[in-house]
């Protein structure tokens, strides 16, 4: 055994190992066949760490190590790890691991000239080189990690895919990027404690036959942190200690942001705000999707001057009204253009030569400097990054779905073709970081704000807010959305959203999306919707209600899709049902942006989560393990989503369907209905009414709930005081949270908290102090609503 003040190393079954704490409850594990290399991460701090006291002891046959938290012991005949409390209490068993010697190989033309199959595909042009060849750059592995899991533990995390599952016991998952999926390497338990792994390659989770293990394509060694969290929030602060406090967003970002496939010029952006306006429903944001550039010049950060030549007058405009914008930027450029040319001639483009390398700083910041004088000096406000995991081969196209292990090899293996295996899904992180990074170089005056269609670990850092992709319209996609979420939120990550009312509404051939492809008579996989008829399909209008509705609570509300026109009034008139439910949902966020902006401090400050499963705040109840179609808004708010149409069915069908919904309240507390005010007793389904404008939300017993009244936008003062609403029945607090909103003040203590308490038994709410303070700070009134 070696040992030194900050780890422990010894050979087990043929194996080095590695204990290393971090802190009393982190324990880094590296195994290496031949030798312990250093730490040279994409996604952990790269920080210095404070020395952890630990008591190491070995012999014959084991090696113990014990923090004040911790207790890990290493079986040194089979390499078997048993992670428990410091009290000896069992948490988990890493089983054994194992490494197999590859080669690492790149593909290059080997100097011969590219030959190039340039496509254009349903998810944008693409570049196929046909003649590439494969040659060995160094040794590599092959991992294995296997674990012994209790009979009743569940596992979640692991990111974002495209089947709905929950709890991964029993399953297997292929994390790699691709339209429709977020990997994490991140998996948390039901037992209280996480496994982060330092890998960015492709990856899989197998928990199905008789053996449980997580299978990493490619890396120099193992290397893994035990987190034992004891609590989801314990283990999500370990998780961002390690990989980065999520960044805050502006508070724009909170509002309801309008978004569409597409709009095509400067004016009708304006327009579409000043709409809003007019009829006095509440926005933040327009969304400019792709094609901005000039005909045949895909993916360039030049607009199209017959088109957008007005467009910083327009964007000015926009902000007179108190909005924003936010435009479509690519990774991928065609030959020919004027951006594409200045990377190619400075070497900064992968293999596939049309995608800039994300991995190179220079080639970051050049992509900034272009994405800034094209973009950012034109008045837009924010970046959507689209098709950030920029490789998916065939598979983004044909009438038939591949068997899932395939389409793993298949896509995984075009990343592999452009990447660095060892990194093969981080592509996503690498260009979040340059916008990040190269925005704040130039800009701390205003914060940063990245919509990003994949991600990866530490990406919260880069101010990178995740959405689900190109999912299509029916009920059964919107119940799996919401299992991806709540899986998301427990891999560490906090800033997840999707498209509300999903991207896809038909399910007919694909149609000409404005991107110069004639339309093919082959059918898609992926592009069936239920309702060829949009908007005029009163069974659609019911389907994108009801996602609003739950997309009410989301880290952001965004409207998006293409087939069918997205705004409020393509949806009837005032005073009809789904106009006036629509209008209802966007004013309620408003209602409760108080509320919501503090949680995004605390997001901020406390490494909290906003989408929260009910593992989150009721672990104990057994009954709420199972529950996939409810979450926790925040500390105080259940949110029932409905996921089954009530009113019509596809081509406006009339169903005769009950208007209620059962929904199961965790025990533990008392619950408000926030409709009615009619209290409910924890540890329980209830029915209630679920009319078109209401979905089941529930108000835990003890919240302290800010909320404002007649807000249009986001960072508007309110003209009535803040109201302060309590729901008795238990003791609870909550910390208000202000300050300027878009800029970076607040990392130099330019921000104000104010703390309020409820003690129950007095019937009394206590007001703290407003504590700290900011530019442009108001004096704070508040009204006290108690809830009978």
């Amino acid at each position: 055994m070696i040992k030194t003040d900050r780890y422990v190393q010894t050979e087990a079954a043929g194996m080095l190992y590695r204990l290393i704490p971090v802190t009393e409850e982190i324990i880094r594990c590296v195994i290496g066949k031949e030798e312990i290399k250093g730490n040279d991460s994409l996604i952990i701090e790269k920080k210095e760490y404070p020395a952890v006291e630990f008591a190491a002891e070995e012999n014959e046959e084991k090696l113990e190590l014990k923090t004040g938290k911790v207790l890990a012991s290493l079986e040194l005949s089979s390499g078997r790890i048993e992670w428990k409390h410091a009290d000896g209490t069992r948490w988990c068993i890493q089983d054994k691991a194992d490494l197999t010697k590859i080669d690492v190989v790149r593909y290059t033309t080997g100097g011969e000239k590219p030959v190039i199959n340039r496509v254009k595909t349903v998810d944008g042009e693409r570049n196929f080189i046909q003649n590439l060849k494969p040659e060995k750059v160094r040794d590599g592995y092959r991992a294995r990690v296997f674990f012994d899991w209790k009979e009743e533990e569940e596992i979640h995390g692991l990111g974002q895919a495209e089947e709905g599952i929950y709890n991964y016991r029993g399953h297997n998952q292929y994390l790699y990027q691709h339209n429709m999926r977020i990997p994490m390497p991140l998996f948390v338990s039901t037992e209280g404690y996480g496994v982060l792994f330092d890998c960015c390659s492709l990856m899989t989770f197998n928990d199905e036959g008789r053996e449980s293990y997580l299978f990493l394509d490619t890396v120099d060694q193992i290397d893994y942190y035990f987190m034992g969290g004891n609590t989801m929030d314990g283990i999500i602060h370990a998780y961002r200690y390690l990989t980065g406090k999520a960044q805050m967003l502006p508070k724009w970002a909170y509002g309801y942001i309008q978004s569409k496939e597409q709009y095509y010029t400067s004016k009708e952006l304006e327009e579409i705000v000043r709409h809003y306006r007019e009829i006095g429903v509440p926005l933040d944001c327009v969304v400019q999707d792709w094609n901005t550039w000039d005909p045949g010049n895909w993916g360039e950060k030049i607009l199209d001057q017959s088109r957008y030549g007005d467009n910083k007058e327009c964007m000015e405009r926009i902000h007179e009204m108190h909005a924003h914008s936010m435009v479509s930027v690519w990774p991928n450029m065609n030959a020919g253009g004027k951006n594409h040319q200045e990377f190619f001639d400075a070497g900064y483009l992968l293999y596939d030569y049309a995608t800039y390398d994300a991995f190179n700083e220079k080639a970051r910041e050049m992509y900034w400097k272009q994405a800034k004088e094209g973009l950012f000096d034109q008045g837009f406000d924010s970046w959507w990054c689209d098709s950030t995991e920029p490789f998916s081969g065939p598979d983004w196209g044909g009438a038939v779905k591949r068997e899932p292990w395939e389409r793993f090899q298949l896509v995984g293996g075009e990343h592999k073709k452009y990447l660095d295996p060892a990194v093969a899904n981080a592509f996503a992180l690498e260009h979040a970081k340059g916008i990040y990074e190269n925005q704040r170089k130039d800009r701390e005056d205003m914060r940063v704000l990245n919509l990003t269609r994949s991600g990866y670990a530490s990406g919260q850092k880069y101010a990178a807010m995740l959405w689900s992709g190109d999912t299509c319209a029916d009920w059964k996609n919107l119940k799996i959305q919401i299992v991806e979420g709540l899986n998301m939120g427990l891999s560490g990550y906090p800033y997840w959203t999707l498209d509300i009312g999903a991207f896809f509404t038909v399910a007919d051939k694909w149609q000409n999306r404005g991107c110069g492809c004639n339309t093919d008579p082959e059918p898609k996989w992926f592009w069936q919707g239920k309702y060829n008829e949009g908007v005029k399909d009163k069974g659609y209008c019911e389907l994108y209600t009801r996602w609003l509705q739950m997309g009410t609570f989301l880290p952001m509300f965004r409207s998006h899709g293409t087939d069918t026109p997205r705004e409020i009034w393509n949806f009837g008139e005032k005073g009809t049902m789904f106009y006036d439910a629509i209008e209802k949902f966007i004013k309620l966020r408003y209602h409760f942006m108080p509320y919501i902006y503090s949680l995004a401090g605390e997001v901020h400050f406390e490494d909290y989560t906003i989408m929260r499963s009910l593992l989150f705040d009721f672990p104990e109840d057994r009954e709420a393990r199972k529950v996939e179609n409810e979450f926790m808004f925040g500390p105080s708010l259940l949110i029932c989503a409905v996921t089954e149409p009530m009113y019509y069915g596809p081509e406006s069908t009339v169903l005769n369907r009950e208007k209620t919904w059962e929904c199961y309240l965790p025990a533990g507390t008392i619950w408000y209905d926030y409709w009615t005010n009619e209290k409910y007793e924890g540890g329980q389904y209830v029915k209630v009414e679920t009319p078109i404008d209401r979905i089941p939300i529930f108000v835990k017993a003890g919240a302290i709930i800010p909320v404002a009244d007649g807000l249009v936008y986001a960072e508007q003062e309110p003209e009535k005081p803040v109201q302060i609403i309590v729901y008795p029945g238990a003791d609870g607090e909550f910390v208000l949270y202000e300050d300027e909103g878009n800029n970076y003040n607040f990392e130099n203590g330019a921000y104000a908290t104010t703390r309020f308490q409820w003690k129950d038994a007095a019937g009394q709410l206590v007001n703290g102090r407003r504590e700290g303070s900011f530019p442009g700070m108001r004096e704070a009134v508040y009204e006290t609503v108690i809830i009978k």
